[in-house]
């Protein structure tokens, strides 16, 4: 169905941007910041240049103009019998990086290793606010190795708001939550400690505990939840120095850990003189009406969090944090200084504007995820009956456990149907897994049906060939 928006809306939505002169140029600054940021969403119909004349009270070349200004930078496109319509500008080799699916796929493929969406509405607006106060730090050295204050106040607020206390001192931010996991390792663990973490769990976690020098020993998590009983023995075994969890939507299951679980989980570590280095990037990513725990560092004094802009906002927003007991803070910076002097500081303002819009920006992410997983859901419902999944009530994918392991087979039968994967294997800290497979359904619904439909193909090949990935796992996000 065409969408269209009318003049009287138009006007409305653009409020005070006519004032800029030359009008036409503040018309299209205006109407680009709509389609930026999702307020006009892409594909609808504009109002024709005679009827946006009549409602503004411009001239008729104003409108001419920002309209074309528009053409000219790949927001609008005018189609016979359609009219002018909203798009976004895609960038040549925008939209993926060959470090995260190594190889050379065609156009029509579909990939599916990468966990993240694009930008939700509110996202180009931060952007341009953060560009605005820019010039304000120009005069400083713009380094800001603990972060830059405002921003760590807002997160210390949050973290208030879920029912942490926190100060801006005890905040780190760092370039990303792989930054932070890799400043937290560099600051806890020394060559030979064991570590202690979830099996399956998040890929780039387990190569950077790996690179330490650590020696990795997993506990399993099913996809209805922890055997704590489980986590308790192997923290007596094992005697870990850290322990590395996702109690938030669990990378790749999807499983939430509640409050009891965290107690006690919490006490076994305590007793065993184990730090727990917790995963909070998908915290923010409950799809599902759900009543979240408090932090795990509510039943931790000594945890370490991690958490991310990348998940709830945008994975361009490189910027993470770390937050800690004030005691740890002065080791979580010095380990940083080896590694960099700060995060992008553009960055850091766009991620504080956001946060002030944050109930609002992760409402408009909530409900993106929501259709999508519906889509993927039905679809395998539809196509493949026999792979087996609890839908989570958030988080960004499903564990699927198929009906043979033969995960690694259908990776690279996948990969001749144009759709890429990331095998169970590659979340299997000391190896396996091979019944299962994660699917994100950060892709659009009409993706995500046709990735489906290609994977049915390719699970019928995988069945009869059994082969395994000739090229390199991809990097997992």
């Amino acid at each position: 169905m065409e969408r269209s928006i009318s003049a009287a809306r138009v006007a409305t939505l653009l409020g005070p941007a006519l004032d800029r002169s030359p009008a036409y140029v503040g018309l299209a600054d205006g109407l680009r910041m709509l389609i930026s940021d999702g307020r006009i969403t892409v594909g609808t119909r504009l109002p024709s240049e005679r009827e946006l004349t009549t409602r503004l009270g411009v001239s008729r070349t104003t409108v001419t103009r920002a309209y074309g200004r528009l053409r000219e930078r790949g927001y609008l496109v005018s189609r016979q019998g359609s009219g002018s319509l909203a798009q976004l500008p895609t960038a040549r080799g925008g939209r993926q990086d060959h470090l995260l699916s190594p190889g050379d796929f065609p156009e029509e493929s579909i990939d599916l290793t990468c966990a993240a969406s694009p930008a939700p509405p509110g996202v180009a607006a931060a952007y341009e606010r953060a560009v605005e106060q820019l010039p304000s730090f120009l005069t400083g050295t713009g380094y800001y190795p603990s972060g830059l204050p405002a921003l760590r106040e807002a997160v210390a607020r949050r973290y208030d708001e879920r029912g942490l206390p926190t100060s801006p001192e005890q905040i780190v931010v760092t370039s990303g939550a792989l930054s932070a996991i890799a400043v937290a390792t560099r600051a806890l663990v020394g060559v030979g400690d064991r570590v202690l973490v979830e099996s399956p769990t998040y890929p780039n976690a387990i190569a950077t505990l790996r690179r330490s020098g650590a020696r990795i020993a997993g506990v399993g998590v099913e996809p209805t939840g922890w055997d704590v009983d489980g986590i308790r023995a192997a923290v007596r075994q094992v005697s870990p120095r850290l322990a590395y969890l996702i109690p938030d939507f669990h990378n790749p299951t999807g499983a939430l850990m509640d409050d009891e679980q965290r107690a006690r989980v919490a006490h076994a570590l305590d007793r065993g003189r184990s730090v727990a280095v917790v995963d909070e990037t998908l915290a923010e990513m409950a799809v599902d009406d759900v009543t979240m725990p408090a932090p795990f560092g509510a039943h931790a004094s000594d945890a370490v969090s991690v958490g991310s802009a990348s998940k709830a906002y945008w994975g361009g927003l490189r910027i993470g944090w770390l937050r800690a007991p004030a005691d740890r803070v002065g080791a979580l910076v010095s380990a940083r200084l080896s590694l960099d002097l700060g995060a992008p500081l553009l960055e850091q303002l766009a991620l504080t504007a956001l946060l002030e819009r944050h109930q609002e920006v992760t409402a408009a992410r909530r409900e993106q995820v929501r259709t999508s997983r519906a889509a993927l859901v039905a679809a395998l419902a539809d196509r493949l009956p026999d792979w087996r999944f609890t839908p989570p009530h958030g988080g960004l994918a499903l564990w699927c456990e198929l009906p043979a392991p033969l995960s690694s087979a259908l990776t690279a039968a996948a990969e001749r149907q144009h759709v890429l994967l990331a095998s169970g294997a590659s979340f299997a800290p000391e190896g396996g897994l091979e019944r299962y497979l994660r699917l994100p359904y950060t892709r659009s619904p009409e993706d995500l049906t046709e990735a489906v439909a290609r994977l049915a193909v390719a699970w019928q090949d995988a069945q009869r060939h059994r082969t395994t990935p000739g090229r390199r796992d991809p990097l997992v996000a």
